[in-house]
């Protein structure tokens, strides 16, 4: 979809500058309107609605002009117009089974903006363990709760240094609006992590908000932002907006009957996978501290 849209856009300038230098009455008397929509500031949402008008214009004057180019032109005007790509899935798709096709996106550099509904289990096909699925967690293909920690997505398209990168829950909604305004500017890839409650987590839904705000709380679920342009600025990239945990895992988890089932049925492997999840959890927290409090830039150099 975004190689697609990019190339009826290069087509689109292409005619553009055809028409631009073409005698014909029908292109001359719009040859200025032209020449603002080739040198139009996409940048923010004003320029995209100011630009949109001009493409209308522009297509009202097309449609009465006999130009070959003109009648091309119209086909595809409308893509001048910048576009926005999102790809919306599950963790399922996003960290597992899907996870090369995610990794290729974030690698090709193109603008496409990735929103993963982490419920951390394959939830549309029965509530099967995913690599999202926390330590600890009952999920089917992991009746004795699962053993290894959940996967760091986030750190990972981190990495790359060139992606726009979110975790976000709705117990904190402005943090995920300037999150989707950071992502939709950035001109690159971005994913978005977001919290999604289910009820495969054995909750009462009605105060399913609570549940993200422990998640956040405990640190289990950190919420940050990574942007690669305050790197360039010569500014720490990562921006940790949660507070220092004030719950364990453990407090957040028995709230949930994916976890309490197995304190039931095996107290003894209940007891060390939590011990062991609390261990895991708050230290990635530190990890993430510590990465947000780096400094960046020539001061760092000369470190």
């Amino acid at each position: 979809m975004r190689l697609a849209v990019d190339k009826f856009n290069q087509i689109a300038l292409e005619l553009l500058d055809e028409l631009i230098n073409c005698a014909n009455p029908c292109c001359s008397n719009v040859k200025e309107l032209m020449v603002e929509i080739r040198n139009a500031d996409q940048t923010d949402q004003a320029g995209i609605e100011a630009q949109r008008g001009r493409v209308e214009q522009l297509k009202a004057a097309l449609a009465a002009c006999s130009e070959n180019a003109a009648k091309r032109l119209l086909s595809v005007a409308d893509y001048l117009v910048e576009k926005s790509v999102w790809i919306v899935g599950g963790d399922g798709w996003a960290y597992d089974i899907g996870y090369g096709g995610l990794d290729h996106v974030i690698a090709s550099g193109k603008n496409v903006n990735l929103l993963v509904l982490d419920t951390e289990v394959y939830s549309n096909t029965g509530g099967q363990a995913s690599k999202a699925t926390p330590m600890g967690a009952v999920a089917q293909f992991a009746a004795g709760g699962k053993v290894m920690p959940k996967k760091d997505l986030g750190m990972m398209a981190m990495s790359y240094g060139t992606c726009y990168v979110a975790s976000v829950a709705l117990s904190n909604p402005s943090q995920v609006v300037k999150t989707f305004l950071e992502a939709e500017a950035f001109d690159g890839p971005s994913l978005i992590l977001a919290y999604s409650h289910c009820i495969a987590h054995g909750i009462n839904m009605t105060t399913a908000i609570d549940e993200n705000r422990k998640a956040v709380a405990c640190g289990h679920w950190p919420l940050y932002r990574f942007n690669p342009e305050l790197a360039a600025q010569g500014k720490n990239p990562l921006i940790l907006d949660s507070k220092v945990p004030t719950m364990t895992f453990e407090e957040y988890a028995l709230g949930e009957n994916r976890y309490r089932v197995l304190k039931k049925n095996n107290p003894e492997a209940a007891a060390e996978l939590m011990k062991r999840a609390n261990e895991w959890t708050a230290r990635r927290f530190t990890l993430y501290e510590q990465l947000a409090q780096m400094s960046y830039g020539p001061e760092t150099e000369k470190k």
